[in-house]
């Protein structure tokens, strides 16, 4: 890992690296994060590292135990739910309200061709950004900061789930997107919402039946070194 230069503002640095660490795929469950191996990884003192990973466990990311570490959060299957409910109510809201323009639209197909040229190309982070830029342009749309937060979020915990699934889905995420702009252009929002909702139930369909068949993927080993942390872009 390479060691951070020293900001103005430490938490928020330590925040997005470690975070965009567990994004990435780079902490399973069972494996720890400490402050130590942080502190050490990335060059700065444990007290911003422990702000960053009390953000963390806020948000859902992480829960830590005293003398232990932090872990990724184990989600049951009442979590999984619940979290798909609530970013079903939240992108049905965006659909609903989002202020259409020719500007948003042109974002929009271009984010939709570039997810068929990653998944062509089977670029999966590439794939990945598109697909939270798609959704992440609509919520834009609405005005409404806290909501946009708030979906964020949820989609940032849905995909610690959906990282080891991505085959699942990937292959029909684009078809919707452009069902979903389809419908935005003819002024035709409820099949926009019906087109968002039915991605949405179909995602979570095939999470579960993933995890239901106990195909959980098995733990890593203990975190005492990894890959290079990284800021968020």
């Amino acid at each position: 890992m390479k060691k951070l230069k020293i900001p103005s503002n430490l938490t928020s640095l330590a925040y997005d690296s470690i975070k965009r660490y567990i994004l990435d795929g780079r902490l399973d469950e069972g494996a720890r994060l400490t402050e130590e191996f942080l502190s050490t990884s990335l060059g700065i003192s444990k007290s911003p590292i422990r702000e960053a990973l009390n953000r963390l466990e806020t948000e859902g990311f992480i829960h830590i135990e005293p003398r232990r570490g932090a872990y990724l959060r184990d989600y049951s299957i009442q979590d999984i739910n619940d979290l798909y409910d609530l970013r079903s109510a939240l992108e049905t809201h965006v659909v609903h309200t989002a202020a259409l323009s020719p500007k948003l639209f042109a974002e929009l197909k271009q984010s939709a061709r570039q997810m068929r040229q990653a998944l062509r190309d089977n670029d999966k982070p590439h794939y990945i950004e598109e697909d939270l830029r798609f959704h992440a342009l609509l919520a834009n749309a609405t005005g409404n900061n806290r909501l946009c937060r708030m979906l964020e979020n949820v989609q940032n915990q849905i995909w610690i789930l959906r990282r080891k699934t991505y085959d699942l889905s990937s292959s029909t995420a684009a078809d919707t997107h452009e069902a979903i702009i389809a419908a935005l252009e003819t002024g035709e929002r409820p099949r926009a919402e019906h087109a968002m909702n039915e991605h949405i139930r179909t995602v979570r369909g095939k999470l579960l039946e993933f995890l239901e068949q106990g195909q959980r993927p098995k733990p890593a080993q203990e975190q005492n070194q990894g890959p290079t942390f990284a800021a968020l872009r």
